[in-house]
């Protein structure tokens, strides 16, 4: 049986992710290996292979880096305790954060500042949360849930704001924002959201063509968050919904009667993976679904441009 293909847009690489990539591929064309990548450069197994093919090479710690060499920092921000121990040992450090990473940074600062109780709203264990922890971790507490939210205990309840992380499910974080809110009545946030301007589009798409999909296709890594949650958002919405690293992935059973199949790809997956899972599908025909156009673009830092 033949399918007809609905394409959520936005899809694939978002500014940041663009510009993380293209950071390590300047550092790597112009000096002298080896180039150290500290975690990840973004949550993509295919991205990750392909710049280890031309010389990368990614560790988990900066301790796996010898003194005095480069290294990148990846798209997920690190905590002050990470850049201190890059000074400390004169590694030539080049910073790849996301600029929407480093502004919930600098507000977890300021909010500390001012003495606040800094709520994060997060996932225990994810990069850009470990290193927004850290920017004020004697005032910062992780909550992951409205339950969490509800038995919060802080020192002075009219003083505590909230931060996201950047790619959290927007109704999601939205119950735990309402479920502080009714314990913390005084509860502050941030003046801009947190969450990331392309994780909100890519959920808007999907939700764009969950409805009419049988079946719902998300190209992304495991460890990917903004991915994952666009895979719960389409369950959410009642359609059977599948996260894939490639067309490898595909299971024929998925298709098994099956007229519709949506297939998005979250912010850090190439976007040539998603039209070869195009192209696998053979569909009869295919719709591009756009709920947003994205025309921003960030620039690389100095010392990515000196390279």
């Amino acid at each position: 049986m033949q399918v007809k293909v609905l394409l959520a847009s936005p899809r694939s690489f978002c500014a940041g992710v663009e510009r993380a990539i293209e950071i390590v591929e300047e550092v790597l064309r112009h000096r002298k290996p080896p180039v150290y990548v500290r975690k990840q450069i973004v949550h993509n197994k295919h991205v990750v292979a392909d710049l280890q093919s031309r010389g990368a090479v990614f560790v988990d710690e900066l301790d796996a880096v010898p003194d005095g060499s480069t290294v990148v920092f990846s798209a997920h921000g690190v905590s002050p305790a990470v850049r201190a121990d890059a000074q400390r040992r004169e590694l030539d450090v080049i910073d790849a954060t996301c600029p929407l990473v480093t502004k919930v940074h600098a507000e977890a600062r300021r909010f500390a500042a001012r003495g606040d109780t800094v709520v994060l709203v997060g996932h225990a264990g994810h990069e850009e949360v470990d290193g927004t922890l850290g920017e004020a971790p004697g005032q910062t507490v992780l909550v992951e849930s409205p339950r969490d939210a509800a038995a919060l205990q802080v020192p002075d309840p009219s003083r505590v704001s909230y931060l996201m992380q950047t790619t959290l499910a927007v109704d999601e974080a939205a119950e735990v924002v309402s479920a502080l809110r009714s314990r913390f009545p005084d509860l502050k946030g941030p003046a801009s959201d947190d969450i990331c301007y392309a994780t909100t589009n890519r959920q808007n798409a999907l939700n764009a063509i969950a409805d009419e999909s049988d079946l719902v296709l998300v190209v992304g890594s495991t460890n990917s968050s903004n991915s994952v949650r666009l895979v719960e958002l389409a369950r959410r919405a009642g359609t059977p919904a599948y996260l894939i690293d490639d067309v490898g992935e595909i299971k024929a059973k998925w298709l098994t009667g099956v007229r519709v199949v949506g297939v998005t790809a979250g912010a850090s997956a190439p976007p040539g993976l998603v039209d070869e899972v195009v192209a696998a599908l053979n569909p009869i025909s295919v719709e591009d679904r756009e709920v947003a156009k994205e025309t921003i673009q960030f620039t690389l830092p100095p010392a990515a441009r000196r390279s």
